[in-house]
């Protein structure tokens, strides 16, 4: 399993609203400047977190975007699962049950599933909170 750029962005996106949060409603032009991400891609990514209710925004000379509930509330999990689409290490587990012929005599099989269920359990035990205070396990 690669994480994509968006799936990194997403985060960076998600830490930079998290670490500015007192500043309110914050444009995408800020975001991008701070993290040398380009608008366009930008834009593609803050309407996935934005149309997945992440986000809370607001049109106008003021607006932006800014997050909308805890921080502890958000986990890496949430994030990388609403851009990638999954955390399966191998594709036969993206695809679902039956998509491999060989699935009922693979002996690797369960490794995988096993493995994927590690990694989704430690993604969605790490929030922002943890990340910014630097609280990982």
């Amino acid at each position: 399993m690669i994480i994509s750029t968006k799936g990194r962005y997403a985060l960076r996106i998600m830490l930079d609203l998290a670490e500015h949060q007192e500043d309110g409603f914050i444009s995408l032009k800020t975001i991008s400047q701070r993290q040398g991400i380009s608008m366009k891609y930008l834009e593609s990514i803050v309407a996935l977190l934005n149309k997945a209710n992440l986000l809370d925004s607001m049109r106008g000379k003021d607006g932006g975007y800014k997050l909308n509930r805890p921080l502890e509330q958000y986990s890496v999990a949430e994030i990388i699962k609403l851009t990638e689409g999954s955390l399966a290490p191998v594709a036969c587990l993206e695809k679902g049950e039956g998509c491999c012929q060989r699935s009922n005599e693979c002996l690797t099989l369960p490794l995988w599933i096993n493995l994927e269920k590690l990694i989704d359990q430690y993604l969605s035990s790490v929030t922002l909170e943890d990340i910014l205070n630097k609280n990982l396990r």
